[in-house]
């Protein structure tokens, strides 16, 4: 059995998983549970009130789980993503809600460039929730050999997919009247918020036109 084939099985019965992603290695497991999302806050040291994000191989699979996403939010994804962001995007129905404890009508969103065994492993999961694989407050781990040894025991199962960016994905909350940078990572804070004005414009040009 390869280690996608491995890190799949163990995603579908809970356990937690060690994958590569576009940025730092990944501490993922199966969003469709509270409970194995507990499980990964716990190996990682995470008050359960802190957000965790969403993880799909593409802006149609996380559509499709949160349906509400339709519409400007969707439109502002599907231009910034797949890529290094990860989106704080309007939650009304308080879907995977024990993701965001503390602001459960908010959710994280991520679709990372990948391919190969990474890219394997979201197509065959679905949708999983993910953050990086360190210890709470650690460095963001480019390499397997850089995820502690703490989080490598407690995981059924790990993906290699060679040394990595480094640098954690950029968080833009989008769920006010204008967009907030919450943390600046793989891209500038300046690139981000204009690509986000960009999609933005478009979609209100899409949207008076129609």
């Amino acid at each position: 059995m390869s280690s996608v084939d491995r890190a799949v099985a163990a995603i579908r019965e809970g356990r937690l998983v060690v994958i590569p992603t576009d940025t730092v290695y990944g501490l993922a497991c199966a969003a469709s549970t509270e409970e194995a999302a507990r499980r990964l806050y716990a190996l990682k040291g995470r008050p359960a009130i802190q957000p965790t994000a969403l993880v799909a191989a593409s802006v149609d699979v996380l559509v499709e789980h949160v349906p509400e996403l339709r519409g400007r939010s969707e439109a502002i994804a599907r231009a910034l993503l797949p890529g290094p962001y990860t989106l704080v995007l309007p939650n009304p129905s308080r879907r995977y809600a024990w993701l965001n404890a503390d602001r459960p009508t908010a959710i994280g969103v991520r679709v990372p460039a990948v391919a190969g065994p990474a890219r394997a492993v979201l197509d065959a999961a679905g949708i999983v929730v993910a953050t990086s694989a360190n210890l709470a407050g650690g460095p963001d781990p480019c390499r397997v050999a850089d995820v502690p040894d703490a989080i490598l025991s407690g995981v059924a199962a790990i993906v290699d997919g060679g040394d990595l960016p480094g640098l954690p994905s950029t968080v833009i909350d989008l769920t006010g009247e204008r967009p907030e940078i919450l943390r600046e990572g793989a891209v500038s804070g300046a690139e981000a918020l204009e690509r986000v004005r960009e999609a933005s414009e478009g979609y209100a040009r899409a949207v008076t036109d129609s």
